[in-house]
Parts: C-alpha cells; structure tokens; sequence
C-alpha cells in the first residue's frame, strides 16, 4: 500500500511537468506586422482572399486548367509526397500500438536422454506477454511526435501541390508570350521583307541610294535571326511543360496572351491566416513541434520506466521424477528500471534536444518572416507591372502613329531619311515587345501571389 502511494504521488509530481503538455504556439512571432499596411488589403472574410481561392476558379484558361489536372495526377515529385504520408500514416499508427501489450507465442519442443536411457519427447506450449507502462509520457510524446510529423508531411505534399500549379501556370504564361513575340516578330520580318524588296526597286529607278538598301537588308538578317531564337525558346518551353506533367513531348494547346486575365480585387487574408494556409509555414511549425516532443522524451528518460510481463503454457515435462508430468506453467514479472549511470548520456541527450528544437523555433520563425516578404514583393509586383503595362500600351499607340507618319513622310518627301523610318519602326517593335512582357510579368506576379498566400489547397 505504501508503494501504491509513493508511486502515486511521484506520477502527480511530474504530471506538471512539461513532459506531459501539449506544444504550444509561440507568442512571441512576428504575425502581427508580416505584411505592409500600404500594400494590402485585407480581406473582410476567409473565402475572399486569394490564398483560399480555389485553383481552377483562379485559373480560368480551360487548356490551363487540363494540363495543372494531368500534372497534379502525374507528376513525379507529388506522386512521391503523397507516399511520404502514407509512411507518416503507418508511423502513427505504430506508435498508437506502442500502448497496447505485446503478445508472442513462444511453442517449442525438444528430445532429452539421461544417460543414454531412453530418449523423451517433452514439449511446452506457451505464450508471453509484456507491457510497457507510460508513466513518465514517453509513449506519449512518442505519438504526438508522430501526429507532428505526419502533419509535416502533409503540408510538405501541398507544398509540392502549390508548386506544381504555379509551375505549370508560370510555364504556360510563358509560352503564351513567346506566341505572342514570335507572331509579332513574324509580322514584322514579313514587312520587312517587302520592305526590302521595294526599296531594291527603288534603287533601279534611282530613288534611293545603296547604303539604305544594304542598312535595310542587314536589318531583315538581324530580325530573322531573333525569329529563330524565340522559335527555339517556345519548343524549349513546351518541352518544360511536358516534363512538368511527367509525360513525354505532345504538342501543347493552348489559348493565347490576350486572353488571360487577373482577379480584379486582390485581397490577402490577415496575417495570422497565414500560419494555418502556407504549407512551408505549417511544415516549419509542426517540425519545431515534432521536435518539443522529442524534447520532452529526453525528459522523461530521466524518470523510471514501469514494464510488466508474463508468461503462460502448457507442458508435458514439468519435472522428469514423474510420470506424464504435464501441467500449466504460469509466470508473471513487474520490472521498475532506474536510470543510475547513464545520467551523463542522458543529460547530453537533453541539451542535444533543446539546441534542435531552439534551431528548429528559428527556422519556423523565419519561415513566417519570408512569407511576409514574399507576399510584399509579389503585390508591390502586381502594381508595378500593371503601371508598366499601361505605360507602355500607350507608348504603343503613340508610336503606331508616329510610325505611319514617318513612313508617308518618307514615300512622299525627301525630307525625310531611312535611318527616321527604320528608328521608327524598331522602337515600335520593342514597344510592343515591352508589352508583351508586362503582361506576362503582370500574370507571373498574381500567380507568385497566390502561392506566397498557401494558394492551391485541397
């Protein structure tokens, strides 16, 4: 009865102790100050930011929408996350069977001679059972360990999931600019060739002079040359994309640049949303938990360890003096082991524990300081290439004018010179091209957005 008291009052000693409490979110992050007021608006309710915006009410391009469904079904590097949690799942669930008593059937069975007599056969059916006691939490800490893994793998496979999206959406915006540049680029080296050829006819009847005509052939060499190249750049790309999927090369279809458009209100959730949205903060956050609980089992190494076991069988040789001597064995055994002389190991375990948890606390930290960088730099992204794209869509315009102006000038006044007709036309070409990526950097930015806000969720 003494015992059952003293071990009583041991168990509620150290029940407040902090190897029985549960991980606890720091209070002291940088949640309230990650994004800046400036660039933000915040979104009123859940469902309206865009980080909880589901991914094919984000992307609207149905050629989109088909190739992020086959590379979410395909792709190698999901395929693999999604198997990192099937084995999270079966650790946890060992460590839930770490409770539970363990049983083994122990048969054997064995011939015996005493001096050279008569050989016997004597057998003993039997079984053990053995039953480690949680007394100090260490089975406890052990399965929560396990939850916070496999929570950690969880959001590492929707991490993967989110890349994969913005991979496939960044890669397709791409090879919808480069069908853009590579039309206008076609476009253009078509004019030029006409171009060419009047102004060759030009110099028969001596209306222009060789050094124009020679200026404007080079200058077709130049452009046909940058039409091969961005040729090259859109094969490459569609092969990007096809690997992206993990299939082999088919010709992708797609729609086109003008097409695509941007949500138009753009909301972020608030701050401490984030934590419970991005996947690459919920897998800083559960590895610094995984590691509070491999913590709090180097504690509770310290403390004694409670195992009860037992055996139980039946035997035909219970002693060799008797006749058919069969009958039950029963055994059963409690065993309390006290750590002595490993403390110094022991207490070397724990300081190793801490120094990982600490680290593991920073890192989770910083992991909520880059998300709220990334979220800035992609919404200052968003405003700045919208600007950029304004701007440069109205020199376009400008431009175009000034271009069919100096081109009649040109025709029909000897006023005007070949080097004023061919400035114009190049700074039209690279106006348009200016553009054209604005565009795509304006749709590459959303889509940065909406991964740095946890985008993509199941």
């Amino acid at each position: 009865m003494k015992k059952l008291l003293l071990l009583t009052v041991i168990i509620t000693l150290t029940s407040s102790c902090s190897i029985y409490r549960k991980y606890q979110r720091p209070e002291s992050l940088p949640v309230d100050s990650l994004y800046r007021a400036e660039v933000m608006e915040v979104a009123t309710e859940d469902t309206t930011s865009l980080g909880y915006m589901p991914w094919d009410k984000m992307f609207t391009d149905p050629y989109l929408q088909d190739l992020i469904r086959t590379g979410l079904e395909h792709n190698v590097d999901l395929q693999s996350a999604i198997l990192r949690v099937e084995q999270a799942k079966a650790q946890l669930s060992a460590s839930k069977w770490a409770y539970a008593p363990s049983l083994n059937l122990t048969p054997q069975g064995g011939l015996n001679s005493i001096n050279g007599g008569k050989a016997s056969w004597s057998y003993n059916l039997g079984g053990a059972v053995s039953w480690d006691i949680d007394l100090f939490g260490s089975l406890l800490n052990a399965k929560r360990g396990a939850q916070a893994t496999l929570l950690q793998q969880q959001a590492y496979r929707q991490a993967v999931r989110s890349q994969i999206i913005g991979a496939i959406a960044n890669s397709y915006y791409a090879l919808l600019m480069l069908d853009e540049q590579v039309r206008i680029n076609g476009e253009t080296v078509t004019i030029w060739k006409e171009q060419v050829r009047t102004m060759e006819a030009m110099l028969q009847v001596g209306k222009t002079n060789e050094s124009a005509v020679t200026q404007a052939r080079a200058n077709l060499y130049a452009l046909e040359a940058s039409y091969a190249d961005l040729i090259r750049q859109q094969r490459e790309t569609e092969n990007s994309i096809c690997s992206l999927l993990g299939q082999p090369y088919f010709p992708v279809e797609r729609g086109s640049l003008a097409e695509q458009s941007v949500p138009e209100n753009i909301t972020v959730a608030v701050p401490l949303q984030l934590l419970s949205n991005r996947p690459d903060v919920m897998q800083a956050e559960m590895a610094y938990a995984s590691s509070y609980y491999t913590t709090n089992m180097a504690r509770a190494a310290f403390y004694p360890g409670l195992n009860l076991s037992g055996t139980a069988g039946w035997t035909n040789s219970i002693g060799q003096a008797i006749a058919d001597p069969a009958g039950w064995l029963l055994s059963a055994l409690g065993q309390l082991a006290v750590p002595v002389f490993n403390n110094g190991q022991l207490r070397a375990n724990l300081k190793v524990s801490k120094a990982e948890e600490e680290i593991a606390r920073l890192n989770y930290r910083q992991a909520l300081l880059n998300a709220g960088e990334e979220v800035n730099n992609a919404l200052y992204a968003i405003q700045t290439n919208k600007t950029m794209l304004e701007k440069h869509q109205a020199q376009c315009k400008d431009l175009e004018r000034a271009l069919v102006s100096t081109e009649y000038l040109y025709r029909n006044s000897s006023g005007t010179t070949y080097l004023e007709l061919l400035t114009a036309q190049q700074s039209l070409l690279g106006a348009q091209t200016s553009a054209i990526n604005d565009q795509y950097m304006l749709l590459q930015s959303v889509v940065t957005l909406y991964q740095a806000l946890g985008g993509g969720k199941e």
